[in-house]
């Protein structure tokens, strides 16, 4: 049995573990408030302009005059300068993959690390031919780069202070090396908020770039006047979609890990309390026994 001094240290120590634990549960739920008012902010309007290309891109008519695959994967032409169309599989062909995996910079967040670069090798040992990967986060360049895939590109600062020009900026790097042909494809892994209690790792596809699905009964020329073209128009707004959709995933890794770390935390904190409640029944038994083994020697010397 430890003594009562190993006892009352380790009571010390579980109160001070305790303290720290709390003191991050606390932090990390304050940021995961601002991350799902900052996802909440964004999310309307990336909405409304996914409506707006979608209701631009749904007629066979615009497909035909721009002369891509509006409603497929292959809309290069829309926001390269000069189109070079190539099909898919000469595209598959030519470039390599990228996939940008995101994680935290720091640890004590549960499963959520491990959980997105275990999805992030999958994907990398899955694809054939050339590949590489860019990171957000300091874990899953660890990962990665332990696996034998040293990051080609990692944005450890983005994600320590997420900020969308520096998000735009990777995401016309990544535009730029598509319409080059030196990227076949692009592929994003992070995990997704659903709830507080639960983030999902998620595979999605960034490039080539596919139009959103939405059903649109009319054409919009027939209630609108478009200025300038629907060409230039969806020119325009096909890289902002993109950027909007890069800068989501960032929030959403972000939401979901402060989100891992409170309950992580809390976990820690609940495990905490367990212990230092045993060790304190523990420390007055001890003394409780203490106390009668000296009453015990007095009574025992009176007697004599």
């Amino acid at each position: 049995m430890s003594s009562l001094r190993e006892v009352k240290d380790r009571i010390a120590s579980v109160r001070s573990t305790l303290k720290i634990t709390s003191a991050m549960k606390l932090v990390a739920s304050s940021k995961l408030r601002r991350a799902q008012k900052a996802i909440e902010t964004l999310r309307p309007y990336e909405e409304t302009l996914s409506s707006i290309l979608a209701s631009l891109t749904a007629s066979d008519r615009a497909s035909q005059e721009l002369g891509v695959w509006v409603q497929g994967s292959f809309v290069l032409s829309l926001w390269t300068p000069e189109p070079t169309p190539h099909s898919p599989e000469e595209s598959d062909a030519q470039g390599r993959t990228v996939v940008v995996a995101f994680s935290s910079n720091s640890s004590m967040c549960g499963a959520f690390n491990n959980n997105v670069s275990k999805k992030a090798l999958e994907v990398l040992s899955g694809v054939k031919g050339p590949v590489e990967v860019w990171t957000f986060g300091k874990k899953a360049a660890e990962a990665v780069r332990k696996a034998g895939f040293p990051p080609a590109k990692d944005f450890m600062d983005v994600v320590a202070h997420p900020g969308f020009e520096a998000v735009a900026a990777a995401s016309s790097e990544l535009r730029k090396l598509y319409s080059e042909g030196e990227v076949s494809s692009v592929v994003l892994v992070y995990n997704h908020f659903v709830s507080t209690g639960r983030q999902q790792v998620v595979v999605e596809p960034f490039l080539p770039f596919e139009a959103p699905q939405t059903e649109v009964k009319e054409d919009p020329e027939e209630h609108f006047i478009l200025e300038p073209s629907r060409e230039e128009l969806l020119r325009s707004l096909i890289p902002q979609v993109l950027d909007l959709k890069l800068y989501a995933a960032l929030l959403d890794s972000s939401a979901a890990e402060h989100a891992a770390r409170m309950i992580a935390m809390q976990a820690a904190t609940d495990n905490g309390e367990g212990l230092l409640s045993e060790l304190t029944l523990e420390y007055n038994k001890g003394r409780q026994q203490k106390i009668t083994s000296e009453i015990l020697d007095l009574a025992g010397g009176a007697a004599h």
